[in-house]
């Protein structure tokens, strides 16, 4: 049995993140389509750490917000995705400007899959590279 993504818009995934950490720090998915999901998301006073630099914890943010927007396009309906681990690389510090996000199935099961993303700078620069393994579980009532 193949797994085939579920079809959307950006625009309707983009409106499930009002009130959420994904609209505060000022993410924006940009593309979907069947095997890769991009996102962008600002590199300012919401995502900086102390030294005014792009926080890690923000890259990874982004990180899991793609790849587990992407797993649960590829889940039954009736099944939820849950993180069960997320490592990143932080390759690059970032200032100003905005990070743009890359995710793409490794790895598509029926009990949990694998997602790769990498970060780049708007000049294609790789920031951080990261690998997301979510399990597929039934959706509890």
């Amino acid at each position: 049995m193949e797994i085939r993504m579920k079809k959307t818009s950006v625009e309707e995934l983009n409106s499930l993140s009002k009130n959420t950490m994904v609209e505060h720090l000022g993410i924006r998915l940009t593309r979907v389509e069947d095997g890769l999901l991009e996102a962008e998301m600002p590199v300012d006073h919401r995502t900086h750490q102390v030294f005014g630099i792009l926080h890690g914890g923000a890259s990874v943010v982004l990180a899991e917000t793609l790849g587990s927007i992407g797993a649960s396009l590829y889940a039954p309906a009736t099944h939820q995705c849950m993180g069960l681990d997320i490592n990143a690389n932080h390759i690059r510090a970032v200032r100003s400007g905005k990070v743009l996000g890359k995710a793409s199935p490794i790895h598509v099961g029926r009990t949990t899959q694998v997602w790769e993303i990498k970060i780049f700078t708007e000049d294609q620069k790789l920031v951080c590279i990261s690998r997301l393994t979510v399990a597929v579980v039934p959706k509890q009532a």
